[in-house]
């Protein structure tokens, strides 16, 4: 896709960060435990060893003292991470100290930071970065949060709330500050907001808009120059679209992500079944991530057309390997060469082509197998209020109850099918929900999963008489028309946020659901769309109305969307079609991905104790290792070498008896106990002795023979 990737962006930071601090000598790396991942995401070792660097090392892990070579830390500003660097400089273990954190160093920390002698001798740079998120796609950031939903919506977690919300801003800070945008900011403010949640995105989107402002204040080349559009960044949370995390996407990245058993921590694998892989692949977890072009090019295409592509983008690939064809002709020297040189690139693509094509075929006998089609059919109709023909759908509750009973689909699928299906209705009456259950014969927790939405502003139950007006489709509704030849019955639901962003690219957004933080200053700029607002007139002086019309080369305007509580994969797809149909840049980021079975994990633990949820805040505080407090043992000073040769049985020996002796040895005074050598010591003695007698007769002998020369 066009545009700059945010993987590109983080990655040149760091290494011109540490390129900053090439004094012509060479250095140590010190990373920590969050840092590593950090790096390990965007830059290759081989890029970091190249700017004269010796080693990578960990800082909680044990380390040779170096005072003879520069260190370089890059840290995460925590309490612990900051012991473990003081206990670095009181022992100095490094000559001098070029110091990064990767965000802003809490007041408290930087206030003892400051006040050590040893740091102000040592320290000859520091600086912060703002590199603290995750990015996993090219315009998709993570922070690799899960633990932010349940603190963000679970009742138990109120005063956790406001402290989760500056660290949270804070990273939103840094992605504008990575990019370089200043953007005006806009919120989700739901229509008459039954949960206490509702306020969530305003308050959020104000702790953003102070510590942006908070960032133009001290560093004032911040923004940079530029003829770019301003940006904009639109604060939203999961309670903007309940139906996306729950519906059957059926393109390729939210199709797999949602039925394969992917592995997923800092990257995402997947096994082959066996009877889908090759000999070599049926054990290995092959990795899928942006470095897959195969990946990249496919993964937003809809599953009918994917297994076409994918074998018309196989035979392109042999195409330009003619030597790796089966041929009668024999081979000749030229041709191995050919085939040798190619072979690494040609292996890489073969294996690449072989894990696509077992999991869109693995992918599809699931989608067979749980009768996803008959689904997928009722779903769509839930989600967007209108029938395949875009009329209004008649006999719902049949069809789900059908659905319910029959004992083909998977007990999953039926909660997801009961949940939408209230969500479609905006609350059932209770006895109603109990007999959907009793239909789909669910376990009695499931229940918590469905009241629980009630935390996310889901009207789940309505009295008898209710004088509510019917749900009204506040994103997503599409007028009666006919479907488009290349449109699937089973994919006409667009996400929420795909609507919200193409209203407000058209300047069509409403202002009271999506109000600025500062309305008399933006409300003019992102009405008109601001495409005639740069962000160079935000520090510069010079004029912008004498532009001439925007030209095709010119830099794209950036929108960047927070969705707090968890982003699904197809409003990740969602941005990539707005950014490529309205020639804009737009980022995703999140606290975490969700998929439906995280989804629904997640909203049933909103009623569970709390303690049970093992939150970050409840665990005990991460503590620097003791052994870095650990007073060094001097090492024992080298024998004294003897100014007469010895003979090489001799030096043999003597090697041996040290080796043996020196445990027994006391270092400064300390006896050092290692019990294991002590005994093979034991046992030895008898042979110890003789050979000391031996090599003594030999000494004497010698002495004799030289005295008798003079």
């Amino acid at each position: 896709m066009a545009g700059t990737s945010v993987i590109g962006i983080q990655q040149n930071i760091i290494l011109e960060t540490i390129r900053g601090t090439d004094l012509g000598e060479w250095k140590v790396l010190i990373l920590d435990g969050g840092s590593r991942k950090l790096i390990d995401g965007v830059v290759g070792e081989d890029d970091i060893l190249a700017l004269n660097v010796t080693n990578i090392e960990q800082i909680e892990e044990r380390r040779p003292m170096n005072k003879e070579m520069d260190a370089v830390y890059l840290l995460s500003p925590l309490p612990h991470i900051l012991d473990c660097l003081m206990a670095d400089l009181e022992r100095r273990r490094y000559r001098r100290t070029f110091l990064i954190w990767t965000s802003l160093l809490p007041l408290d920390l930087q206030n003892r930071l400051d006040r050590s002698a040893m740091a102000k001798q040592q320290i000859v740079y520091a600086s912060a970065l703002n590199v603290d998120y995750y990015p996993r796609e090219s315009h998709l950031i993570t922070f690799r949060d899960p633990w932010s939903f349940p603190t963000l919506f679970h009742p138990a977690c109120n005063h956790l709330v406001r402290q989760h919300m500056e660290d949270l801003a804070q990273k939103i800070v840094s992605i504008c500050a990575s990019l370089g945008e200043y953007p005006t900011i806009r919120y989700y403010n739901p229509r008459k907001p039954s949960h206490e949640a509702s306020i969530l995105c305003s308050h959020l989107a104000r702790f953003v808009q102070a510590q942006l402002d908070q960032h133009a204040k001290y560093n004032t080349d911040f923004p940079p120059v530029s003829s770019r559009p301003r940006g904009v960044l639109i604060i939203a949370d999961r309670s903007l679209d309940l139906f996306a995390p729950l519906l059957h996407e059926f393109t390729y990245q939210a199709m797999v992500h949602d039925l394969l058993p992917l592995t997923e921590g800092d990257k995402v694998y997947y096994k082959p079944a066996a009877s889908q892989a090759g000999k070599a692949e049926k054990d290995k977890d092959q990795e899928i991530g942006e470095k897959d072009s195969i990946w990249v090019k496919f993964r937003h295409l809809h599953m009918k057309d994917l297994l076409d592509e994918l074998v018309k983008d196989f035979n392109a690939f042999k195409a330009q390997n003619p030597q790796f064809a089966d041929s009668e002709n024999p081979a000749t020297i030229n041709t191995i060469k050919d085939m040798l040189a190619g072979l690494p690139k040609f292996q890489q693509g073969k294996e690449a082509y072989s894990l696509h094509l077992s999991m869109t075929q693995d992918a599809m006998n699931v989608f067979q197998e749980r009768r996803l089609a008959d689904i997928a059919s009722v779903e769509q109709s839930l989600a967007t209020g209108l029938d395949e023909d875009y009329k209004k759908p008649k006999n719902l509750a049949d069809q789900v109850v059908r659905l319910l009973d029959d004992d083909a689909i998977e007990f999953p699928d039926r909660l997801r099918l009961i949940i939408q299906y209230l969500l479609y209705r905006d609350g059932l009456l209770p006895t109603d929900i109990q007999k959907l259950l009793a239909h789909a014969r669910l376990p009695a927790q499931d229940s918590e999963v469905i009241y629980n939405l009630e935390l996310l502003g889901a009207h789940v139950t309505r009295p008898l008489r209710d004088s509510r007006p019917a749900a009204s489709y506040q994103f997503g509704k599409r007028e009666a028309q006919a479907p488009s030849s290349d449109e699937s019955g089973l994919s006409r639901f667009e996400p929420a946020l795909k609507v919200v962003l193409e209203d407000h690219c058209r300047g069509a957004l409403d202002e009271s659901t999506f109000p600025f933080t500062k309305p008399h200053l933006d409300a003019t700029e992102g009405l008109m769309g601001q495409e005639h607002v740069s962000q160079a007139s935000l520090r510069s002086a010079k004029p912008t109305w004498a532009r001439t019309r925007p030209s095709t080369t010119e830099p794209r305007q950036r929108i960047m969307v927070f969705m707090a509580g968890g982003a699904t994969y197809s409003e990740s797809r969602a941005c990539y079609e707005v950014s490529q149909s309205l020639n804009k840049d737009v980022y995703l980021a999140t606290t975490h991905m969700l998929t439906p079975s995280l989804y629904l994990r997640q909203v049933g633990d909103l009623s569970v104790d709390r303690r049970r949820l093992d939150l970050p805040a409840d665990r005990p505080k991460p503590r620097a290792p003791d052994h870095l407090f650990e007073k060094e043992v001097p090492a024992p000073p080298p024998p004294a070498s003897s100014s007469k040769p010895q003979a090489p049985v001799e030096s043999m020996q003597q090697m041996r008896m040290n080796d043996h002796g020196a445990h027994q040895k006391p270092m400064n005074g300390v006896h050092q106990h290692q019990p294991s050598q002590s005994q093979s010591a034991s046992s030895a003695g008898g042979r110890l002795v003789k050979d000391r007698d031996k090599e003594g007769e030999k000494k004497k002998k010698k002495h004799n023979f030289f005295g008798s020369k003079k």
